[in-house]
């Protein structure tokens, strides 16, 4: 994580910028418990947003092929999301399933979770995220298929708007095998839907 430098020309006129929100929100910027607010969440946003300073791409880059030809599907279900909408810089929170059919390697399994972290770490839209994340790993792996399923309660839904707490919205990505083959898909959300000790 990078530190926060409130010297930083940037950072100070992003500062002033909160402060002016502050101010049209009706509140006191001036007051003891929101003096430090402006670089409070700017270094946040500097954790919620640090998706824009890496290359999803590099978390796939190193394979193993020593996997005695291991061609069947591999599946990192329930992989935590926290991300912002783009729309209303509301959280949304939920799981992404990323599965795919290896085509002579491999990649380490904590790798697609990154993969994941580095996209939600970025304003989003649910839909765009779970294409880029499914582009990235069928542009780098090159495997049989593909297969990216995530579920999220959306903020701007809940709190604001239609105010609808408990609605869950799902998206699905899915490519070669995942696609075309009705077995492989059904083996899929099988996987998904069993119990977890």
């Amino acid at each position: 994580m990078q530190e926060f430098d409130e010297n930083a020309p940037k950072n100070i006129a992003a500062m002033k910028h909160v402060r002016a929100l502050l101010e049209y929100m009706g509140e006191d910027a001036d007051r003891e418990g929101l003096q430090e607010t402006p670089k409070r969440m700017l270094a946040a946003f500097g954790e919620y947003f640090s998706g824009y300073r890496e290359d999803p791409r590099e978390h796939l880059e190193k394979t193993f092929e020593e996997v005695e030809g291991y061609d069947e599907m591999v599946l990192v279900s329930d992989i935590d999301v926290h991300s912002h909408c783009e729309h209303h810089l509301a959280p949304f929170v939920g799981k992404a399933h990323v599965a795919y059919i290896p085509n002579g390697r491999v990649v380490g399994l904590s790798k697609l979770a990154r993969v994941v972290d580095v996209y939600a770490r970025r304003l989003q839209v649910q839909e765009k995220m779970t294409m880029q994340i499914a582009h990235v790993i069928d542009e780098v792996l090159q495997p049989s298929g593909v297969a990216v399923i995530i579920q999220c309660r959306h903020f701007c839904m809940c709190h604001r708007g239609v105010r609808k707490p408990y609605a869950w919205t799902t998206t699905s990505k899915l490519s070669g095998a995942f696609l075309n083959n009705p077995s492989s898909r059904l083996e899929l959300f099988k996987l998904i839907s069993m119990q977890k000790d």
